[in-house]
């Protein structure tokens, strides 16, 4: 049977969404897709709001927000309300939490919005009301030079004599008075002030004060004009607004700054922590003291009105203050005297809204928790039947969702109850005898590596399933020998974990007992032979190509014949640093020598148990101190990535990355690459490595 290609989930949603089933799917995938051009196009010519093609692209956009919203509602309908436990969270949401933050959100904005907004205004009105006093002084003044100003001319000397009287409430006043053409300044040394109100610009018309941006400065302005006689006498006073007039205003609040526009008209509120020298602007006070740990510092800016001195057009000024809720309540509730129960009034109107809110949040939150305690209350009932032995009892399923899809299965239960118990007991035995299994297999590893004075080994498994069918083992012999075995048997699952047991005894037998080798021979199965290792007086051992022949003979004979082995044998000689070895059907080990060169130990024959009579040859290499010895089985090599195998470039370039450090922080990094390569996916095949390193 041929097997179609089956849709990740991922395409699937992919195909879903560029292929959408309903007509409001639709119709939201293509206003997404002309939004999406026509906001491109607008971009790129530059149309400006307005345009038609700008027009177009709003009303695109705007259908496809309203389309995107009905399928997002829809979808959480459908997979978001369906679970019980969003339904219990979202009535969770709509009792308790939704009511306090939408009263902690309006306590905190409208208390914010109240106390900035009378901060300002306590500041601005002190401005105000010395700038009604300046004008007030400087209408007396005109009227007082109106009043000389026929009986005699009017000089330096008189206009100071009588701008001194009225100079103790503002002593940086300056003044100047024009009659005619000719012009005074008092103080003399202002020296017109560079001519900056040496007149009234034409922009000014009749009486004025105000506040007024001249030269990126602010100040308090009045003009007053008197005509008499054909000539017309202006007289105008300023004050700069320095942190000693705002003083009067910082010792209710604390600190104040008054930011003015530059040249330019704009205006730059600079952020919290900025250098002074970095902007023009006027501070004056002191952020007072908290009153207790629930008095956190407050920041504040808003707008108000100046006039241009040149132009005469209104521009915006910025007015900051930096005090603490403590200190704006105190003057609040000091100044509005019997109005402080209209204040109260309007929280509690506020409160009140709240609690309606609250109310209609509790009715949501009931009724969504009785549709599912009803539910509830049915499968109780319907477990007691159970718990009676009464498996005939089924209930009635009315709704569409999770619930009632619970209640059908409910029902699915009871009707294979009796099954699933005996399947239960069943998976149980199976179970505890995979376990058994995995515990006798584990046994079979080498768990205590005997390492030679000049090599260190080091071996990992990782099964696929419950038990392996990859092997590996190191077999002393001697104190300066040791055989190394790698090998993969054919299949998965219980029966290739017992045809690794038997692999595993006839090596270690074959190993050390040399004698047993010679059984196939008489047989007259090939030519075995045998190599010693070491002199004359040694024991003789048999060579790793005699082993497999052996084991070849042996496995033909007692396993079926389509189980078969790969295997890879060494037979390692501490004295004389030699490796010998042979290689039935298995991958190829990698050499990594001192110097980083790769080279594959590729002598290879048929693998083990499959063919009656096969012979093996073998190799003899020297292994010098450094050389790094890496055998592996295909369970690393070939799992595969969006149809990419790992390979054995990947693990080279690996093991030279790590090859300096201990052989089983190699093993693991070996490990670790090839699990995360196949990611989510099960692990295909069982992951052996053995590690050899020559010191």
């Amino acid at each position: 049977m041929i097997k179609l290609p089956q849709f990740s989930g991922a395409r699937l949603r992919i195909a879903r969404t560029l292929h959408p089933r309903t007509r409001w799917g639709r119709t939201a995938l293509w206003s997404g897709g002309l939004s999406l051009l026509l906001v491109t196009l607008t971009l790129l010519t530059g149309s400006r709001s307005g345009s038609t093609l700008h027009g177009w692209a709003t009303f695109a956009t705007l259908v496809f927000v309203v389309c995107a919203t009905l399928l997002s509602f829809r979808w959480a309908r459908q997979h978001v309300m369906w679970r019980l436990r969003h339904r219990l969270i979202i009535t969770y949401i709509f009792i308790g939490v939704i009511p306090i933050v939408l009263l902690l959100m309006m306590v905190s904005l409208g208390s914010y919005i109240l106390t900035g907004h009378f901060a300002t205004y306590v500041a601005i009105a002190d401005l105000q009301s010395q700038l009604q006093h300046l004008r007030a002084g400087n209408d007396s003044l005109a009227a007082q030079l109106h009043a000389l100003s026929p009986a005699r001319k009017l000089d330096q000397r008189v206009i100071a004599q009588l701008a001194t009287i009225s100079d103790e409430d503002f002593p940086n006043r300056s003044v100047t008075v024009w009659q005619g053409d000719d012009g005074f300044t008092v103080p003399r040394e202002a020296a017109l002030i560079k001519d900056l109100h040496a007149t009234a610009p034409n922009a000014i018309k009749g009486d004025f004060s105000g506040f007024v941006n001249d030269g990126d400065s602010l100040y308090l302005r009045a003009v007053k004009h008197f005509e008499q006689n054909g000539k017309r006498l202006t007289v105008i006073s300023s004050v700069p607004i320095t942190p000693e007039v705002l003083q009067s205003a910082t010792s209710s609040l604390g600190s104040v700054t008054l930011i003015p526009p530059d040249a330019h008209g704009n205006l730059e509120v600079p952020p919290p922590g900025a250098k002074p020298a970095s902007y023009k602007r006027v501070i004056a006070g002191l952020v007072p003291p908290p009153a207790n740990r629930f008095d956190p510092t407050f920041r504040f800016f808003t707008l108000f009105s100046s006039v241009d001195w040149n132009t005469g057009k209104p521009q915006d000024c910025a007015i900051g203050i930096v005090t603490r809720p403590s200190t704006i309540y105190g003057t609040l509730f000091a100044a509005l005297g019997d109005k402080t129960k209209l204040l109260l009034y309007a929280m509690l109107a506020i409160a009140i809204l709240l609690g309606l809110v609250e109310l209609v949040a509790l009715y949501i939150g009931i009724r969504l928790t009785r549709s599912m305690t009803f539910a509830v209350s049915e499968l109780y009932d319907a477990t007691e039947h159970v718990n009676r032995g009464d498996l005939t009892h089924r209930i009635q399923v009315r709704g569409t969702d999770q619930l009632a899809a619970l209640e059908q299965s409910f029902n699915s239960m009871s009707e294979s109850l009796v099954n699933l118990v005996a399947e239960q007991k069943q998976k149980q035995r199976m179970e505890s005898e995979l376990a058994f299994a995995y515990e006798v297999q584990d046994l079979l590893f080498p768990h205590k590596f005997t390492e030679l004075p000049s090599l260190d080994v080091f071996g990992l498994c990782r099964p696929a399933r419950s038990v392996s069918g990859d092997y590996y083992d190191f077999i002393p012999v001697g104190d300066d020998r040791l055989v190394l075995a790698v090998g993969d048997i054919s299949g998965k699952g219980i029966s290739a974990a017992l045809l690794m047991a038997t692999v595993h005894a006839f090596v270690r037998a074959y190993s050390l007992e040399p004698d047993l080798v010679s059984a196939p021979a008489a047989s007259g199965v090939g030519q075995l032979h045998s190599s010693s290792w070491g002199d004359a007086a040694t024991q003789v051992r048999p060579s790793p190509g005699t082993l497999l022949t052996t084991l070849n003979y042996q496995l033909f004979r007692c396993t079926p014949p389509e189980k078969y082995a790969t295997m890879f044998l060494a037979f390692y000689d501490a004295t004389s640093r030699e490796l010998s070895y042979c290689n039935a059907g298995h991958l190829p080990p990698i050499l990594i020598t001192r110097d980083g060169a790769v080279s594959r130990l590729d002598t290879a024959g048929m693998v083990v148990g499959l063919f009656d009579g096969e012979t093996y040859g073998e190799t003899t290499m020297a292994l010098h101190p450094g050389d790094l010895f890496v055998a592996f089985s295909d369970g690393i090599t070939e799992p595969e990535n969006n149809s990419e195998e790992f390979g054995e470039e990947r693990l080279i370039a690996l093991i030279q990355q790590h090859r300096n450090q201990p052989l089983v922080e190699i093993a693991q990094a070996i490990t670790d690459a090839v699990l995360q390569w196949i990611g989510t996916a099960e692990q295909p095949d069982d992951i052996t490595v053995v590690l050899a390193r020559a010191r």
